[in-house]
C-alpha cells in the first residue's frame, strides 16, 4: 500500500491508524501547493480532487476520503478494535462520529486557514466551533475516547483536527476535557511515532 500524505494535514489520521495497526505502507509526501509528489510528478493524476489522503492499494486501485480510508484500514485487522464489526450498531456509532468530525469540525476549520476570509468571518466560524467543543467536552469529560474505553479510528481523526487549533487561534483552555484528551491520545506510542515521522517529513 501507499499513503499519499502531507505533514500536518488531515492525512495524519490514516497515518496514525497505519501505525496503530502495524500495517506496512509506503509513505509518499505530497506538495499540496504545487499538487506534486516525488519531485514533480502530477498528484492530480493520482487523485483528481487534488488533496490528501489517498490510499493506493497493492492492486493499483485508489481510495480517497479519510473516513473511508481509516475504516478500510481498520477492517484489515478486525481484532485491533479500531473499528467495530461491520453491521453492528456500534459500527454505525463510529460512522456517526466520523461524519460529525468531517462535517461539523473538519470543514468548519477550513475558512480559518484561508487568508481571503476576514477576521470578522473567522470569528463567527470560531463561535460555531465553540458550540461543537461544548458537546465534545461533555462526552470526553465522562470517558477516555469517543466510543468509550476503546481508542478507534474516530479518535485518530478527532486528534488530527483538534490539533490544528493553535494554528487558527482556537484556545482550547476553556475545555480542560479536550486538552486532557489530546494529551491522552498523544501519549499513545503509535501516535507519538507518527508525529515524529511527520516532523521529519517536514524537513525533507
Amino acid at each position: 500500500m501507499k499513503l499519499y500524505f502531507s505533514p500536518g494535514a488531515c492525512s495524519l489520521s490514516p497515518h496514525i491508524v497505519l501505525r496503530e495497526l502495524g500495517l506496512p505502507a509506503e509513505l509518499v509526501k505530497v506538495d499540496l501547493g504545487a499538487k506534486t509528489y516525488d519531485g514533480g510528478q502530477d498528484f492530480r493524476a493520482v487523485n483528481p480532487k487534488g488533496y490528501v489522503p489517498v490510499l493506493q492499494l497493492d492492486d493499483g486501485s485508489v481510495l480517497t476520503e479519510g473516513p473511508a480510508i481509516v475504516q478500510y484500514l481498520a477492517d484489515q485487522k478486525p481484532a485491533s478494535g479500531l473499528a467495530p464489526a461491520n453491521g453492528s450498531l456500534e459500527r454505525y456509532r463510529l460512522q456517526e462520529w466520523l461524519n460529525f468530525i468531517s462535517t461539523e469540525l473538519h470543514k468548519q476549520y477550513s475558512p480559518l486557514f484561508n487568508p481571503q476570509f476576514s477576521e470578522e468571518v473567522k470569528e463567527l466560524q470560531r463561535q460555531r466551533l465553540y458550540g461543537r467543543f461544548d458537546y465534545l467536552a461533555q462526552v470526553l469529560g465522562a470517558q477516555d475516547f469517543l466510543m468509550g474505553t476503546q481508542f478507534t479510528v474516530a479518535d485518530a481523526y478527532l486528534f488530527t483536527v483538534l490539533g490544528w487549533s493553535d494554528h487558527v487561534k482556537l484556545d482550547l483552555s476553556r475545555w480542560p476535557a479536550l486538552q486532557a484528551y489530546l494529551e491522552r491520545v498523544a501519549q499513545r506510542p503509535a501516535v507519538a511515532a507518527t508525529l515524529a515521522a511527520e516532523r521529519e517529513a517536514r524537513k525533507s
